[in-house]
């Protein structure tokens, strides 16, 4: 029966007791409590069931390692699944619930699966593959989905606020014990600036706990003190609750921190730092041994951390097992807070350290060589029987007690370190994986940014621990040009090597090494990595997928080196040369509303809003979605959407419309080498452009398909603004950048977004020209603005920007104005054209008249699959150039053989209107009984300049078949004859824009 001690529990307040429910049934425990340390101190031990097995399960660890006590918070939208026990501040009020079972904790019908263990081996679902495939889809498929998961995912609305923080830094230093404290000091007084994060709420590590003396002081005193020093330091900044989670290339670092009320749940942070020391410290591994999961076997460290930090113990008598002496720290720990320990079971054949010698002194009863054969007990430890190490099993003798506290040995946390590339080295004296300082992540240029300080280090006495943090960041300061000193001493009891124990007995048969548990949350066991072993599984990475060794939560952090050093025996190869998995952010979970931060509900992709967009919804415009854009589709005047169109379309071919193109995308690419890039970027050439012209161009992607087509403007030597369509803006630069940063680095060449810096407004029709001559002050005659070239000038005491660029086959200027005189600009127009007929028009009319000239529209003419050629467009592909994106995916012979599907214009032979998206249907059927297609619609429309039907489609040898009438299918009638035509219905000549 775990219990709370009457004295002690430096991290509680007893004056300040805090009420909550766990499984419906109140508790109380003390302000400063996790609430594994309530639950214990509230009686407690049996705090959920196993995934596979269900079986019953405790409180294992004190930190971030533990793979148990997962339990559900709160209700409704603050319904968070699988959070730890043993990291989550007990706070008044709070619902706690255990996962994994039902219908209840303490009778649990999955605990049948514990029966069945023979039929449900390691990988036994990848076996069910080998059924029958009818019989795994209706039986072996829904059980296992039904049974995957531990936690429920809410299902209200989450209504609490999360937020993102970005900050550069010089020194990041993850980790807030006695080494992260010793670099912050030394990086801080050499004036870096320095940011501090520890994960948990608490400063100093394990050294107040494992009585360390720092500088001839208390360790508590000496945090004190340093402490007080770092606050006073205007360039260092220190978080509690702030867990580093990743390290990425370049210094870019994530945290997560969950702030105080009336703070945000979780802040991210987004750091970039110019050198990160890693001071994470050390996680301490159980040993195996048959029992090891009942309720009340907790690591030693951990019954350490609960008796002195929150004055609980999982029991009154605790036995003690272990490969090492630090766990006879928690030995004396127990004794001096009035607690019994019948027996030290130590596995190796002698203990003569300090340690040791101090539990003798206090009278503790020391057994070497001797080991754990059995733990009784079923929800809690009743007994713990001893047995000969090196024998096979034989309990001679059986300690009544209830908790064992055991300890296989420490592994430094090296995952930070890991996550850019860290390599690592196996260090046989204290039987752990650390970092190799040779071996360490570099940035582009070949310098290291990432240090490790302290246990972290592998340095697991206090001793080296400081010498390490004064190593790592005396490295760091001679990186940034800074001088460091020399850190305080720490010391602790020396400590004799640990012997490299995995499993006890050491020659248990089969039957003991089944109940031997390496995960205790996945139910893995000793038998079945040595399973793996026998089925061929010969590399970690296979093994662990095929077990489930250390997935889920868990991450390797408390079952990965037990399962490398089982796996390896079984091999008959050393640790070293199986080596170990690979360890990836995060390093703890990272909530997804913390990932999402305000971007959620309105602000999940906010709208883009042009000058205008206040305009257009005053005149009543229909709006349709583009992007992260709402653009004006039509502006009905008491008539259906269908008549606006077709009034819009026939003003503007015949007087002047006015269209909102400020969404277009407008990238600006700059640089010595921008025309050699743009080369590459676009399948026609760009360098040769003339400054004041314009060109098409089109985009490919690596496979030779058409993703993105737009004008290009030279405004000088250096300098192309490229127009996109407007949902492709920020894909097309993401994809510059992608290109600029990992093929053409060394290429001097910047790309900037300016979509949202100007207004773009099309001034089209017969009349445009006369409307911008009303506005005046600059020339926009066809000699001073050809078609295809561009001038920049004034208009309406506006500064601007006037391309002559068509997408309708009208005479057509786009003006490009400041944003913020956009607006202007637009009022401007309107009162100059007032009687010239002037009137707005949306996008279903652009794209009438785009249609009326045989424009192509990006994702309606393309969808993946579709090659220039395919469109008629070759005239836009260079024959010159040597290379360009899609260039060589083009020459293949599926791209380039004769029975493509290619653009051709459509006409009903009755003049209606094709369906949108028909096929051509083509002689005979497919295997499935379908009709067989030969092409199919891309744009339909009616077109109100030549009164009837119009289509766009891609069909087999298209160009080729010219005048042939196909049958179109329908989705309610019978197929629809249409006749293949040139797909230019309106002005062929281009008479109309070229004035």
């Amino acid at each position: 029966m775990s219990l709370r001690l009457d004295t002690g529990g430096r991290f509680i307040d007893r004056a300040t007791p805090v009420r909550f429910t766990f499984n419906g049934q109140p508790h109380e425990g003390f302000a400063g409590d996790t609430l594994a340390s309530a639950l214990m101190g509230a009686g407690r031990l049996m705090v959920g069931r196993s995934f596979k097995y269900h079986r019953p399960r405790g409180v294992v660890a004190s930190g971030v390692e533990e793979p148990n006590a997962l339990f559900a918070l709160g209700a409704g939208g603050r319904h968070e699944p699988n959070q730890r026990a043993t990291t989550t501040d007990l706070a008044a009020g709070m619902q706690i619930r255990s996962q994994n079972h039902w219908p209840g904790l303490g009778f649990d019908i999955g605990a049948l699966n514990a029966r069945l263990a023979r039929f449900l081996p390691a990988g036994f679902y990848y076996k069910t593959f080998l059924s029958p495939p009818a019989f795994w889809k209706h039986v072996y498929e829904p059980l296992i989905r039904q049974s995957a998961g531990l936690g429920r995912a809410p299902q209200a609305a989450d209504p609490d606020g999360y937020e993102h923080f970005h900050i550069h830094v010089d020194v990041l230093i993850a980790g807030g014990g006695v080494a992260g404290i010793q670099a912050a000091l030394l990086a801080g007084e050499a004036g870096a600036r320095v940011l501090m994060m520890e994960q948990t709420a608490h400063w100093g590590g394990r050294a107040p706990v494992d009585s360390v003396t720092v500088a001839g002081q208390p360790a508590q005193d000496w945090l004190r003190a340093a402490l007080a020093r770092l606050d006073a330091m205007k360039n260092v900044t220190l978080r509690t609750r702030c867990g580093v989670v990743g390290v990425y290339d370049h210094g870019y670092v994530l945290a997560d921190e969950q702030p105080p009320p009336p703070g945000p749940r979780h802040r991210l942070w987004k750091i970039r730092a110019r050198q990160v020391i890693a001071a994470t410290g050390a996680l301490e591994r159980p040993l195996a041994f048959p029992g090891n999961d009942v309720p009340g076997v907790l690591l030693a460290s951990a019954v350490r951390d609960y008796v002195v930090n929150w004055a609980v113990a999982p029991g009154r008598r605790t036995v003690i097992v272990t490969n090492n002496d630090d766990a006879y720290r928690t030995a004396i720990a127990l004794v001096e807070a009035g607690l019994e320990v019948p027996a030290i079971l130590d596995a190796r054949g002698q203990a003569n350290g300090p340690l040791p010698e101090r539990a003798r002194a206090l009278g503790l009863r020391v057994e070497t060589g001797k080991g754990i054969g059995k733990v009784r007990g079923k929800t809690r430890v009743t007994g713990a029987g001893l047995c000969n190490q090196r024998g096979s099993g034989l309990v001679t003798e059986v300690i009544p007690c209830d908790a064992v506290a055991m300890s296989g040995g420490w592994s430094p946390v090296v995952h930070l370190w890991s996550h850019c590339g860290g390599k690592l080295i196996w260090d046989e004296t204290q039987a752990h994986f650390r970092p190799d300082p040779a071996l360490g992540p570099v940035s582009h240029d070949g310098v290291a940014f990432v240090h490790c300080a302290g246990a972290a280090a592998g340095a697991l006495q206090a001793g080296p621990c400081q010498t390490t943090a004064g190593q790592a960041a005396g490295a760091v300061l001679k990186l940034l040009g800074c001088k460091a000193g020399a850190p305080d001493h720490a010391t602790a009891e020396a400590e004799a090597p640990l012997a490299p124990v995995w499993v006890m007995p050491q020659r248990a048969g089969p039957a003991l090494r089944a109940k031997m548990w390496l995960d205790f949350q996945n139910d893995v066991k000793v038998s079945d990595v040595q399973l793996a072993a026998r089925e061929g599984y010969e590399s970690v990475e296979h093994t662990k997928r095929y077990t489930t060794l250390g997935m889920a939560t868990d991450q390797g952090k408390l079952s990965n080196i037990n399962g490398l050093a089982v796996l390896a025996e079984s091999l008959g190869a050393g640790i070293p040369q199986v080596g170990t998995t690979t360890f990836r952010p995060p390093y703890t979970p990272v909530p997804l509303g913390a990932i999402a931060g305000q971007a959620r509900g309105k602000t999940f992709q906010p709208l883009r809003r042009t000058p205008m967009q206040d305009w257009h919804e005053a005149e009543g415009a229909r709006f349709e979605p583009v992007g992260q854009w709402r653009r004006p589709y039509a502006y009905p005047k008491g008539e259906s959407l269908a008549q606006a169109v077709r009034r819009e379309v026939r003003n503007t071919r015949e007087n002047v419309g006015l269209l909102d193109a400020s969404t277009l995308g407008k990238l600006l690419v700059k640089g010595p080498d921008a025309g050699r890039f743009l080369d590459l970027l676009y399948t026609n050439m760009m360098s040769s452009l003339k400054v004041g012209r314009c060109r098409y161009g089109l985009m490919c992607n690596e496979n030779g398909f058409l993703m993105e087509d737009g004008v290009v403007a030279r405004l000088g030597e250096d300098s192309f603004l490229c127009h996109t369509t407007s949902g492709g803006a920020e894909h097309i630069h993401q994809h510059m950048e992608e290109w600029l940063q990992t093929e053409w680095w060394d290429m001097r060449v910047y790309v900037a977004n300016l979509t949202e810096q100007y207004a773009q407004i099309a001034v089209v029709g017969p009349k445009a020209r006369q409307l911008l001559e009303r506005l005046g002050g600059m020339d926009v005659s066809p000699e001073r603005v050809p078609f295809m070239g561009w001038a920049e000038g004034v208009l309406a005491t506006i500064p601007a920007r006037v391309f002559r660029i068509s997408f309708s086959g009208e005479l057509s200027f786009e003006v490009a104005v400041p944003a913020k005189r956009g607006m202007a600009f637009w009022q401007a127009c309107l009162e100059a054209g007032a009687d010239l007929g002037i009137a707005p028009y949306g996008t279903e009319a652009l794209h009438v008249m785009r249609a009326e000239k045989g424009f192509i529209m990006i994702g309606d003419e393309t969808d993946g699959t579709v090659t220039p050629q395919d469109l008629g467009l070759d005239w836009a592909v260079s024959k010159k150039k040597d290379d360009f994106i899609g260039k060589r995916g083009q020459a293949r012979l599926h791209l380039s053989g004769p029975d493509r599907w290619r653009l051709v214009g459509l006409e009903t032979t009755d003049g209606s209107v094709l369906p949108e998206g028909a096929y051509a249907l083509a002689p005979g059927r497919n295997a499935n009984g379908q009709r067989n297609v030969q092409g199919r619609v891309t744009s339909t429309y009616h077109s109100p300049t030549l009164g009837r039907g119009i289509a766009m489609g891609l069909v087999r040898r298209g160009p080729e078949r010219m005048g042939e009438v196909l049958e179109f299918s329908s989705l309610d009638g019978p197929p629809v004859p249409a006749r293949i035509v040139s797909p230019v219905f309106y002005d062929p000549d281009g008479e109309k824009q070229n004035v």
